[in-house]
């Protein structure tokens, strides 16, 4: 298994609740990110205490209730499968604060992790107030969900976005990379992508490399499983017959998203039908 690949683990955590990833420190390279998937039983909760890190909750499917500190947000999530492509409802939760999730209905949780720098206010993520943005053209087209993008002003270090693409498209393409703190061309950002497919018995393909391929990894990445980008590039190629779903998180010094292309494949942006 590819170091950067990481399967569902499915290990019970409380009555009704299943932790599906759990990337944290210990058990990754990344110094910004961390990343957990879990998964509620109707009426179950989990319950965290943050002290260090901001969390972004993203309700991936089926209505979970959000307690963040003083704060209640009730019936949350806004579809069944992440295929229905409606955007969903996610709430940012501050460091150094106590939350809840109880489930209203079957529901999987998707928790993104990154520093917090500061005390900020707790607030809901509507997915009524995000609007599916096309990027790319010919067999480069995806729908991107920006759940948490650096122009929103809500929280210190995390960076929170959704993307489909179609079948027989590559996304993150041409590949492109932040891992230089190299402001304003580029800055440095960890990355984990959940990955889901439909139907989901599919795959794609993810590569991870560096210009002097002391990193390259390329990947069959199935339903369910996590990638982790410490660094490189990481385009993503989707074969026929199927849709990819993936969940971006980034975080780093700097709550910036400024990419730069591999210039062995910008040119295919300078063509004349681009």
């Amino acid at each position: 298994m590819a170091k950067l690949l990481r399967k569902p683990e499915q290990r019970a955590l409380s009555k009704g609740v299943r932790i599906v990833h759990d990337v944290k420190e210990g058990n990754t390279p990344l110094e910004y990110v961390g990343f957990a998937v879990i998964d509620l039983e109707e009426g179950a909760v989990f319950e965290e205490t943050l002290t260090n890190q901001e969390c972004c909750a993203v309700i991936l499917t089926g209505k979970a209730t959000v307690v963040a500190g003083e704060q209640t947000f009730e019936s949350l999530g806004t579809r069944k499968s992440v295929f229905e492509k409606v955007p969903t409802d996610s709430v940012y939760i501050t460091k150094e604060e106590t939350y809840r999730v109880q489930a209203e209905t079957d529901a999987r949780i998707a928790l993104c992790y990154a520093p917090g720098l500061t005390k900020r206010q707790n607030r809901l993520l509507s997915g009524k107030d995000i609007h599916p943005e096309h990027r790319g053209i010919k067999m480069n087209q995806r729908s991107v969900h920006n759940i948490l993008p650096d122009s929103l002003d809500v929280a210190d270090s995390l960076l929170v976005v959704e993307v489909y693409t179609e079948s027989g498209n590559f996304s993150s393409y041409p590949p492109h990379k932040h891992d230089q703190d190299n402001l304003p061309h580029e800055s440095f950002l960890e990355e984990t992508y959940y990955h889901e497919q439909d139907p989901p018995q599919g795959f794609v393909f993810q590569r991870v490399y560096t210009d002097d391929r002391s990193l390259d990894e390329t990947m069959t990445v199935e339903h369910g499983d996590v990638v982790l980008v410490p660094a490189g590039y990481h385009p993503v190629g989707v074969p026929d017959g199927y849709t990819s779903y993936y969940l971006n998180v980034m975080a780093g010094p700097k709550r910036t998203w400024k990419f730069y292309n591999d210039p062995a494949h910008e040119w295919i942006l300078d063509r004349e039908d681009s």
